[in-house]
């Protein structure tokens, strides 16, 4: 059993990946902003912590880690707002980087998007500009650490319930729907598999079970 944390534990993947953390019988704290979301949380099997991540400190995140095997970032500030955009998935996501680090917790997932990258060819007059920037300064933050990380990069997301099959490193830019279902499951998978350390994954649903297209088996 391991203790893992969820950063940003009230979102749709978040709550997918408790349930599943919980049920393989991990230890799950998500940390959530709204206190009136714990219920929710709990319902899953983890625990319900409140923290502002936005406005905490490096300090104040390294001692909510503290003790924990591993750290999920699945937080976001939702869009529309680039001020926010940039404190929450940019600086707070840093902040929490260094936290895991200073905490040391070295096993870090970020669930990034498809097409995460610093030349993400997004225009700045863009409404998704803020978030592009934000995540891919991100990425690259956390490929520069010391800690055992792996990136995400799930395509367009759907509440379609999770097939459980999906096709990684998608070569054609046309359908890249992805249900949350699917990536809590591959986000499971990654914290069980060393291979998938410092490495990005790019995915999306398709037709291969989930921990054989992590392998390549």
């Amino acid at each position: 059993m391991s203790r893992i944390a969820i950063i940003g534990g009230h979102g749709k993947v978040a709550l997918h990946l408790s349930r599943i953390l919980s049920d393989e019988g991990h230890d799950v704290t998500s940390f959530i902003r709204n206190p009136d979301h714990g219920s929710d949380v709990t319902a899953t099997g983890a625990s319900a912590e409140v923290l502002d991540v936005e406005n905490s400190t490096t300090a104040q995140l390294a001692r909510a880690l503290k003790g924990h095997d591993a750290v999920v970032w699945s937080a976001g500030a939702g869009g529309g707002n680039p001020e926010r955009t940039y404190a929450v998935d940019r600086d707070a996501a840093i902040r929490s980087m260094d936290a895991a680090d200073e905490a040391g917790v070295r096993r870090y997932v970020m669930v990034s998007y498809l097409g995460a990258a610093k030349d993400h060819g997004v225009p700045a007059d863009n409404p998704f500009f803020a978030y592009a920037e934000a995540k891919a300064a991100a990425d690259h933050y956390l490929r520069g650490t010391g800690l055992e990380w792996t990136v995400l990069g799930p395509g367009a997301l759907t509440d379609e319930p999770a097939s459980g099959m999906i096709e990684t490193d998608p070569s054609d830019s046309g359908q890249t729907e992805t249900s949350r279902g699917n990536v809590a499951l591959v986000t499971a998978a990654v914290l069980e598999l060393p291979g998938t350390i410092r490495r990005t994954i790019a995915f999306r649903d398709g037709s291969q079970d989930v921990v054989g297209a992590l392998t390549g088996d």
